[in-house]
């Protein structure tokens, strides 16, 4: 728009310039001499040899058709009285000023007659008169106080003094250069100021108003629902800045709305997966529950023992679901702080082991456990790492076979720490790789009556709120890995 308006204001003032060239002829032509005297002297020469040829000229006619279009003032006043004037608004002061030069016989001396002085002629108004006249051309006034001064210069016919012309010194007046030039100037300044106009408004504002118009198009579609809304961004100036900030904003906004479309998601896929992971236990005992309550049925101690070891069993597993999920409640949402204890990683491995210790030797399962020098000790909170490795623990159980093996490893790397448990067993299916730690994934789904679900979820944000992070992946087995930063030296 800037840009727009240079180059209008640059065409305006080419446009003044050509009018001004165009009016320097009349302007000139209405100011044919450079100084009063001058145009006097121009005046009384014209008008003499105009007499001279036609001694009945009408003076006063040809006086208006002649300088009429001269801006400045002209009066002529003949020796038998009379007076012309090439406009009717001559002021008065002159006309005055001359009355009064001639009623004192300034302006016509009693019997004189004009001579000519050298050769330049009469043509020049150049010379003297008979008999004590006064030199012409001259300065005359009205008389001290009582006039203006005004240059005069003779009008000669056959070496008479028949009259003068007089100019008013100075410029001529405003008034009346505005009522000549000020209807032309108006028109012509009107026609280019439309032109203008119509320019701006086609060529500046015209494309910004369109591509307004598209922004607000853009932002009724968008307010409308449609979040693929956007505004042309084309162009430098600040309505393609516009434009941009709104499709940042569309971007956001669009992006805000997958997120909660997908939390919306996740949310539903959750509380179907909760009602799951509870109504199964529930069920199991809801059966064996209405089994021994049934008056008809008779059953032996050892099925009756069995029964009520299964509900007992399944209200164990139905505790642990609801206490993962009040876990994993706390920890993702900042709930439970982390302290911050120095950690000796043997004694975190040992108490893992002591933990798993029945099942490792029922199942023939070895446990090698390996502490690098630089890597025995670690800052985090004791009770959520140990939770955290207790959880792969079970993982890693729950998939190695009997007479399998199972390793866990602590080595110092470059990010800080990182602790590695490694199994024996199938490994994890490559395409279940990226979603393993999701609440309630199972890569098996054949394994649905073990575990909650939520054990490598609940891993997993322990060690993100540690600013750790942690990985799966394959190697004669599945391999998990932990890196936790290195602690702060003080």
């Amino acid at each position: 728009m800037g840009l727009g308006l240079i180059a209008f204001l640059a065409l305006m003032l080419a446009a003044q310039a050509a009018l001004i060239l165009w009016m320097t002829d009349r302007i000139a032509g209405a100011m044919p001499a450079s100084s009063p005297q001058r145009l006097a002297q121009l005046v009384a020469s014209d008008i003499s040899t105009s007499l001279t040829e036609e001694a009945d000229l009408d003076l006063d006619e040809y006086v208006r058709n002649q300088y009429g279009n001269v801006f400045q003032a002209i009066l002529v006043v003949m020796r038998d009285g009379r007076m012309m004037a090439n406009h009717d608004d001559v002021p008065q002061e002159l006309r005055d000023a001359v009355r009064a030069a001639a009623e004192r016989r300034t302006l016509f001396p009693p019997g004189g007659r004009f001579f000519p002085r050298g050769p330049r002629g009469l043509t020049q108004g150049d010379g003297t008169l008979e008999r004590g006249g006064s030199p012409g051309p001259f300065l005359g006034r009205g008389g001290p106080g009582r006039g203006a001064e005004f240059a005069a210069a003779p009008i000669v016919v056959d070496g008479d003094l028949v009259g003068r012309v007089a100019v008013l010194p100075g410029g001529p007046p405003f008034s009346r250069v505005a009522r000549r030039l000020g209807p032309t100037l108006g028109l012509v300044g009107g026609s280019v100021l439309a032109v203008g106009a119509a320019l701006i408004a086609f060529v500046v504002f015209g494309p910004v108003r369109r591509r307004l118009r598209q922004v607000q198009d853009a932002t009724e579609r968008l307010g409308s629902g449609d979040l693929s809304a956007r505004a042309p961004e084309q162009g430098g100036d600040e309505v393609a800045a516009v434009a941009r900030s709104f499709n940042r904003m569309a971007d956001e906004l669009a992006t805000r709305a997958r997120a909660l479309e997908a939390a919306d998601k996740a949310r539903r896929q959750l509380l179907a997966d909760v009602s799951h992971e509870l109504m199964t236990p529930l069920t199991a005992m809801r059966g064996y529950v209405e089994t021994l309550t049934m008056s008809e049925v008779t059953l032996d101690p050892a099925t009756r023992q069995r029964y009520l070891g299964i509900i007992t069993d399944e209200t164990h597993r139905l505790e642990r679901i609801v206490g993962d999920l009040l876990d994993l409640a706390r920890l993702e949402g900042g709930g439970a702080a982390m302290r911050q204890d120095a950690v000796d990683v043997e004694t975190l491995f040992a108490r893992v082991a002591e933990r798993h210790e029945r099942e490792l030797t029922d199942r023939g399962i070895t446990l090698e456990r390996r502490v690098a020098a630089n890597a025995a000790r670690l800052v985090g909170d004791r009770d959520r790492l140990e939770q955290a490795l207790q959880n792969l623990m079970a993982n890693a159980l729950r998939h190695t076979p009997d007479s399998g093996r199972i390793a866990l490893a602590a080595d110092a790397v470059e990010a800080g720490l990182r602790i590695t448990v490694r199994d024996s067993g199938p490994g994890i299916p490559p395409e279940h790789l990226p979603s393993i730690f999701e609440r309630f994934y199972k890569a098996d789904a054949a394994r649905a009556s073990t575990g909650s679900g939520l054990g490598l979820s609940i891993v997993k944000t322990i060690v993100e709120r540690h600013g750790g992070t942690i990985t799966a992946r394959n190697d004669q087995g599945a391999v998990f890995e932990i890196t936790l930063p290195a602690p702060r030296r003080t």
